[in-house]
């Protein structure tokens, strides 16, 4: 989570905000960045853990199941995608804000790493994204707590399988006279009845492992960060692999995925007012954003997966603030959106007296 930083100007001299460029002189006022855009890209996969049982082997023989893995695997499922945008300091965009007695610059609102979210207000909150957390799981069975007496004496692996196998039947025998009422001791209500048979579901579970093995599945979060620059078609993004899940780009073990970004060439307005007439090199420090629109789509091979459109900060332009804003017969508050540092909002009241 991001931390913020409120630089408390008034109007004091030489305060160097823990945002200033190292190797900057920042002496004259306080120094900021504007942001870039960055995705992210959130990829939500099932993960199968499989480990093959004591009696594998023995499956078939006893139990009559066929095709039981004797190797334990590890299996990938992609399940979905979601993509989110976020500010990051752009280092090729840093400006120091004037400190001194021409100008009302009460505080700077910053984040950790110096990019600026508002002057003389508070900053715009994002709901940040809570990471995926998966259900609890119940405790594992253990099968060894369902042997009894004669299967855990047994001298060899093929007896106890034997046994356990028995043992099952046995198990589903009782199952099936007690749902019949046939049984030699049926419970006297309908809830003693469902404990019964919960209690031989979990037993038969418990041996059965033995044979069949046990399957774990898990639901598991990866991200992955694109910071797109310029247009491109069909750039390679990240690989998923069945057996490995999301791999590196260059790993051709995985099935590829691939971005696109277009430039729409579309950004939002502002008044002509709030814009500096100066050149250049007399601009007083007060910049914005304006970020460009772009449309962003993901391939899953050949096959178009999703499309999204948004603002990102490096695709528009910078444009300075009129300096007068800033004036000490004037309280100008302004917010800007973190994730493309483009005017968010801005009120202006008149102070002078």
């Amino acid at each position: 989570m991001k931390k913020l930083i409120t630089c408390a100007l008034l109007f004091t001299m030489g305060l160097h905000a823990a945002s200033a460029q190292k190797g900057k002189n920042v002496a004259d006022g306080t120094g900021y960045y504007l942001p870039r855009t960055e995705l992210r890209f959130t990829v939500k996969m099932e993960k199968t853990s499989y480990t093959p049982g004591e009696f594998a082997v023995y499956a078939e023989k006893y139990m009559k199941v066929r095709n039981v893995s004797m190797q334990p695997s590890v299996t990938y499922r992609m399940l979905g995608l979601d993509i989110n945008s976020e500010g990051e300091r752009d280092t090729s965009k840093f400006y120091v804000a004037p400190v001194d007695s021409k100008h009302n610059i009460q505080t700077l609102e910053l984040d950790d790493n110096g990019v600026l979210l508002a002057i003389n207000a508070e900053p715009k909150q994002i709901k940040e994204r809570v990471p995926f957390k998966s259900a609890p799981k119940p405790a594992p069975l253990n099968p060894r707590d369902y042997m009894n007496e004669d299967v855990l004496s047994a001298g060899s692996s093929a007896k106890m399988a034997e046994l356990c196998a028995l043992e099952i039947y046995d198990i589903r025998d009782s199952r099936s006279l007690l749902s019949k009422g046939q049984a030699d001791f049926m419970p006297k209500d309908g809830e003693q009845l469902k404990i019964m048979m919960r209690n031989l579901d979990e037993q038969e579970s418990g041996l059965m492992q033995l044979f069949t093995g046990v399957t774990v599945k898990d639901t598991i979060e990866t991200e992955i960060v694109f910071v797109p620059n310029k247009e491109t078609d069909r750039q390679l993004l990240f690989r998923f692999s069945k057996w490995m899940g999301i791999t590196d780009a260059d790993d051709l073990g995985g099935n590829p995925y691939y971005v696109s970004v277009e430039d729409k060439h579309i950004m939002p307005s502002v008044q002509e007012n709030l814009l500096s007439t100066k050149k250049a090199k007399d601009n007083g420090g007060f910049y914005v954003n304006l970020p460009g629109k772009i449309k962003v789509t993901l391939f899953k091979g050949t096959e178009q997966w999703a499309a999204y459109e948004l603002y990102a900060a490096q695709f528009g332009q910078v444009v300075a603030l009129d300096e007068g804003l800033f004036d000490k017969k004037l309280l100008t508050s302004i917010v800007l959106n973190p994730v493309t540092g483009s005017l968010e909002s801005i009120e202006i009241e008149n102070i002078k007296k």
